[in-house]
């Protein structure tokens, strides 16, 4: 066997601070082979980031590193000064992370990104430099290259960022390709493209290094697997084998909190002694409405970005609503939210006009309408403690310790405790965070939760614990959920019926089984086979890929 191109042995990571420090990686070791494409994968916490950027010499402030070997291409890195790290970026290895709209300077055009790695290292001559970047963009598949690279950040979309990152990482021509959770916060067909160029590449000889906590992007991609929890590895070997056969628990509970069509009805989280592990029945009530919506539309400038909108929520109903980025179901919310204003067509809401009217006639009702956003971090006030973020949400005049008792019980009911009052936000975990926006959402006992992307950007078992919440508030208090979310699987597990929305207008809707199972419109189809999902049962996997395209 050749020599590895990463070779690690007893690799510790140790963040130190005044009076206490903490291990992020503990004793691990792995190699990674030319050609081949090693995942970690495991929740946040795992220590699987700060592995992929000790490698690149960017563990982060504070961080002691020891290691009985950490060989880059033969080299010892365990001496390596500064200037020699800034040779690895780039050249050895090129770096795509999560989010591209942070990681690209939104100061600069897309080509001056991607030429700053050439120039950095003095690849191509500055006349040479314009042909490079379009040679490098059309590479990953970015339409229009030339235009492309005369843009910003902000101008693209999450899929076209995402590609232009890649390029910024392909331009060093590198050995090693590291992608920390490069799919994450993409929708289906993005991520589907995204995992394609990687294949391309992986196929093409490129070494990678995939950082995930999803197991069905790692199905796709990955040769082998390393499991990693707490700092440690708990389990590795081939694909098939770590994916269809688990030995340690912890893989186990992963591959069992993927939720999907097979999950319906069951929890996804790990079983808690007081609830069962089947889900409660939904206590939908078709004769009471909710929410409806008829003929939304909405306009800006020349460009329509919601057509024609009919939708119905009954009470204790979850209607699903999918689609790509672009495709308007944000709009629709906010539309339904009555934080926009419909260009045309008409809500209500518990039987009263919601649109077109003053907000004073809407303010009595407003508690009765709750928005759960994928990033409550930024709808926090964050000089605010979690003691005032969800009591704020109370009815007023309450006696402060009452009002302490009801949030304390809010924060039980969303598996929180007493011990996190006084937290603020930032000291916060992801699932935390989460938690905190569904205790202060259902404060007020609302009628209806719009959901929006909620549990997108969490790992597996805290999705997991968010979406058996949703499904047990839901139960309890007969709350109607509109859900929104790019991820099918999860649209799956817990709605009852769903709406496509393409280009701004609904292209299919039914019972998620009818649609999922027998969609009728190409959209939705192509949406589907773009899913890479791993089934439910015990022991089997499965992936489904777009169609023509092989491993």
């Amino acid at each position: 066997m050749s020599t590895p191109l990463v070779r690690v042995e007893d690799l510790h990571v140790t963040f130190r601070s005044p009076g206490r420090d903490v291990a992020a990686v503990r004793g691990i070791g792995f190699e990674i082979h030319r050609g081949e494409c090693l995942a970690v994968v495991g929740e946040s916490g795992s220590g699987k980031s700060v592995t992929a950027r000790t490698l690149v010499g960017l563990a982060g402030p504070g961080a002691d590193v020891r290691a009985a070997r950490l060989e880059l291409d033969g080299r010892d890195a365990r001496a390596f000064a500064a200037r020699d790290w800034r040779r690895v970026r780039g050249r050895f290895a090129g770096l795509v992370l999560q989010d591209a709209l942070v990681s690209l300077d939104p100061l600069r055009t897309v080509g001056d990104e991607v030429g700053e790695v050439l120039d950095a290292h003095g690849l191509t001559p500055r006349r040479q430099r314009p042909d490079r970047v379009r040679r490098l963009l059309e590479r990953v598949h970015v339409p229009e290259p030339d235009r492309r690279a005369r843009q910003h950040p902000h101008q693209l979309s999450g899929g076209l960022r995402q590609r232009a990152l890649i390029a910024s990482a392909l331009a060093g021509e590198p050995s090693l390709i590291i992608a920390d959770e490069p799919t994450t916060a993409l929708d289906v067909t993005v991520q589907a493209q995204i995992l394609r160029l990687l294949g391309e590449l992986r196929d093409a000889g490129a070494t990678l290094l995939l950082i995930s906590h999803d197991l069905s992007v790692v199905a796709r991609l990955a040769d082998r697997i390393l499991v990693m929890r707490d700092g440690v590895v708990v389990e590795s070997g081939a694909t098939a084998q770590v994916l269809c056969e688990p030995q340690h628990p912890y893989t186990r509970l992963l591959l069992a909190a993927v939720p999907s069509a097979a999950s319906r009805g069951r929890r996804l989280s790990a079983p808690v002694t007081t609830l069962p592990r089947t889900l409660p029945p939904a206590p939908v009530d078709r004769a009471v409405t909710v929410l409806s919506a008829t003929g939304l539309r909405k306009r800006y400038g020349a460009h329509e970005v919601v057509r024609g909108v009919d939708l119905t929520i009954a009470r204790g109903e979850t209607l699903g609503l999918v689609g790509e980025s672009g495709s308007g179901k944000t709009t629709v919310a906010q539309l339904l939210f009555g934080t926009v204003e419909a260009t045309a067509g008409q809500v209500g809401f518990e039987g009263l006009p919601w649109s077109g009217v003053p907000e004073r006639a809407r303010r009595p009702l407003r508690r009765r309408m709750q928005l759960i956003s994928q990033d409550p971090l930024g709808s926090f006030d964050p000089r605010y403690p979690v003691e005032r973020i969800v009591g704020e949400a109370l009815e007023p005049g309450l006696d402060r310790r009452v009002r302490r008792d009801r949030v304390v019980a809010l924060l039980e009911r969303v598996g929180l405790g007493a011990d996190l009052l006084d937290r603020y936000p930032r000291r916060l975990s992801g699932g935390q965070r989460q938690r905190v926006a569904i205790a202060r959402a259902i404060a007020p006992r609302p009628s209806l939760l719009i959901c929006d992307e909620p549990v997108s950007a969490l790992d597996v078992s805290v999705q997991a614990q968010v979406l058996d919440l949703l499904a047990d508030i839901r139960a309890a208090d007969g709350t109607a959920l509109l859900f929104i979310s790019h991820d099918l699987g999860v649209v799956h597990h817990l709605a009852d019926r769903v709406l496509v929305m393409h280009d701004g207008q609904v292209v299919e809707q039914g019972p998620v089984g009818d649609v999922f199972h027998h969609p009728r419109h190409a959209y939705t189809r192509s949406l589907i086979d773009a899913l890479p999902t791993p089934a439910a049962l015990p022991g089997r996997m499965t992936i489904s890929r777009p169609p023509g395209e092989t491993r």
